[in-house]
């Protein structure tokens, strides 16, 4: 259903390889249950290199997809995209937004505030910041 390549926004990404209904669970965001408070450590340490590879599970948990991640890591951000987060217990889902077409690259808001200082990429002429 999706398959890993370059992307057009930045270094690799993730493409469906068939269609993709509305609301389809497409992949998990794996990688290392840690507390929050180590996920802000090891963030800091990944935005220097202008890397985001911690989600935040909530003020207390987080998962570090630099370990034991998967292909659900390299979903890039869009301030237009197709897919959402979606936690459940401790897992995070990454859903169609809305049907997905052959070929596209998947992508979904990372949400950051501003926090991470890294220009958006999402396509010419953004003006936001991660």
């Amino acid at each position: 259903m999706i398959q890993k390549r370059q992307s057009p926004i930045s270094g690799a990404g993730v493409f469906a390889t068939q269609p993709i209904p509305a609301d389809a669970f497409i992949v998990e965001y794996k990688g290392e249950k840690i507390t929050a408070a180590e996920g802000r450590r090891r963030e800091a340490r990944y935005l220097k290199r202008g890397r985001i590879w911690v989600f935040m599970l909530d003020d207390r948990r987080a998962r570090d997809a630099a370990y034991g991640g998967n292909v659900g890591r390299y979903v890039n951000h869009s301030c237009r995209p197709n897919c959402y987060s979606e936690i459940v217990d401790d897992q995070i889902w990454i859903r169609a937004l809305r049907d997905i077409r052959r070929g596209e690259e998947l992508t979904y808001d990372y949400c950051t505030d501003s926090e991470a200082g890294i220009k958006c990429l999402c396509r010419p002429g953004c003006r936001t910041t991660l």
